[in-house]
């Protein structure tokens, strides 16, 4: 690892921590938020058999549909997989395994595994096939199901500042997935639309201390809208 945290670009600070068969977390919902240059540089770097963590699977030619595009996802972990057609064909003909999570639970999953809880009961999925092989349990005259924690090789989020030392502020909505996703990552790298001075964010606000994140980028950023809605005048 370098002695700083700040690397010169997406492609410089995934060099030397991606390999095959490795699990990634991807931070965002929709298409906000997502780590794009970070995705984009994992696509470059041709590394395969990818496990994704994502809310989402983007869409088909931006986000982790790029991935999906080059086809070096072998499965994803997700809990919505709209608006992605190449998703939908890999998955049709069984090229693509998917592990489907209530979207509450994927949260929840995320910020167990960053927390050191190895698993957690919730009612949430009983008695549906999101509960099938689980084990189950009753507390107080109620069943729950069993969920793992989950945890990955390599998280990428996406913040609004950061500074030298890996502090995060993440902006309005785009605060979703990422900070419990930067906590569940062995190797956690950021990417932010400005670097500021070390000490210069109020320590109030800061939403992912730099404990947990181990490299950090700037990127310019498309903020495509996923889909856009207009009133009729």
């Amino acid at each position: 690892m370098s002695k700083t945290k700040v690397y010169e670009n997406a492609r410089a600070a995934l060099k030397d921590v991606v390999f095959d068969g490795m699990t990634v977390m991807s931070g965002g919902f929709g298409l906000c938020g997502i780590p794009e240059n970070l995705i984009a540089a994992l696509r470059d770097s041709g590394v395969k058999n990818l496990t994704v963590v994502s809310n989402n699977a983007g869409v088909d030619d931006f986000g982790l549909g790029l991935l999906l595009q080059t086809r070096q996802i072998k499965k994803m972990i997700s809990s919505y997989v709209g608006e992605n057609e190449t998703f939908e064909k890999q998955f049709l003909a069984k090229e693509l395994e998917l592990e489907f999570n209530p979207q509450g639970t994927l949260a929840e999953r995320i910020r167990a595994g960053g927390a050191g809880i190895p698993g957690f009961y919730t009612k949430t999925g009983v008695g549906t096939l999101i509960a099938e092989g689980k084990e189950h349990k009753e507390f107080d005259g109620e069943t729950y199901i069993l969920e793992r924690g989950l945890k990955a090789d390599l998280a990428i989020v996406k913040a609004w500042k950061g500074d030298a030392e890996g502090n995060l502020v993440y902006r309005e909505t785009a605060r979703n997935f990422n900070p419990m996703m930067a906590t569940a990552g062995k190797v956690t790298v950021a990417e932010v639309e400005e670097i500021v001075p070390v000490g210069s964010l109020d320590p109030d606000h800061i939403h992912t201390p730099g404990i947990f994140v181990q490299r950090i980028v700037t990127g310019t950023f498309e903020k495509r809208i996923e889909k856009r809605t207009v009133r009729q005048g």
